[in-house]
Order: C-alpha cells, then structure tokens, then sequence
C-alpha cells in the first residue's frame, strides 16, 4: 500500500520526493516519484537510463556514490557532483558548470507554484505523479 502512495516518514513528516532529470534549459525530460524516506542514489541509475546517453550530470550532494560515479564514467558522461562532507578523500568537480544546478532548483520552484504539487492533495502516487507532469507540461512546454 506505501508504494501505491509514495508517501514515507521523513523528518518533517510523511512526504514525497520528487526526482527530476531537467535539460540544458531546466525543462524537466524525466519525472520519478518516491516515498520521502528513500535516498536519492537509489533513482539514479533509472533517472539515467531513462533519458539515454548524456554528456554531463550535475547533481548534488545527495547522488554522491562511487558506483554512480563509475556507472556515469562507463557510459562516458561527466558527472559534476560535489563529494559529502564526510568523505575521507575529498572530490573534485567542475564549480563553474555546477553553478548552472540552479536551473534545477528553478524548475521545482516552478512546479512548486502550482497549488496540488506543493501541498499533494492526490492520496494515490499515480494521480500526483499525473499532476506533476500536468504542472510540468503547462510551466515549461506550453
């Protein structure tokens, strides 16, 4: 029944993530849901394949894991995310094009300004995950 809802116990409560895969624009190309207790790393892989080969990733703190890393590298992309703190051996990444991550950020504040996003009113994940794509589509394809 959780995975029917996508909803999980965070700290702020029972929640959902939303993970987005955006383009050179900030356009979203892939939307996933999960429950809000499961770590990012863990849509990743189905982030990427979903969308094909790119050039680049810039993700942040979160999507953090050498095998993510040496899955990207395999399929010759670039990944352009910055190490956690608690990393023994700090990594390095491209600042100058992690800077472009606030397009990212952009497109969830955009999606954020449609009411039934921000405050998920649908009980059922397949019904938000259709009004998020709804929003999407009107904010950055119309």
């Amino acid at each position: 029944m959780a995975k029917a809802q996508a909803i999980g116990l965070s700290r702020g409560g029972q929640t959902t993530k939303i993970h987005i895969l955006a383009d050179v624009l900030g356009r979203p190309a892939v939307i996933r849901l999960t429950p809000g207790n499961i770590s990012d790393i863990r849509v990743a892989d189905e982030l990427i394949e979903a969308v094909g080969p790119v050039r680049r990733v810039i993700a942040d703190r979160g999507y953090d894991a050498n095998s993510f890393r040496r899955a990207l590298r395999s399929v010759r992309t670039v990944p352009i995310i910055p190490g956690r703190r608690s990393r023994k051996c700090p990594i390095r990444h491209d600042e100058r094009r992690y800077r472009d991550r606030w397009r990212i950020e952009a497109a969830f504040c955009r999606l954020k300004d449609f009411r039934r996003v921000a405050t998920r009113y649908d009980k059922l994940a397949l019904n938000f995950l259709s009004a998020v794509v709804l929003a999407a589509i009107i904010a950055f394809w119309i």
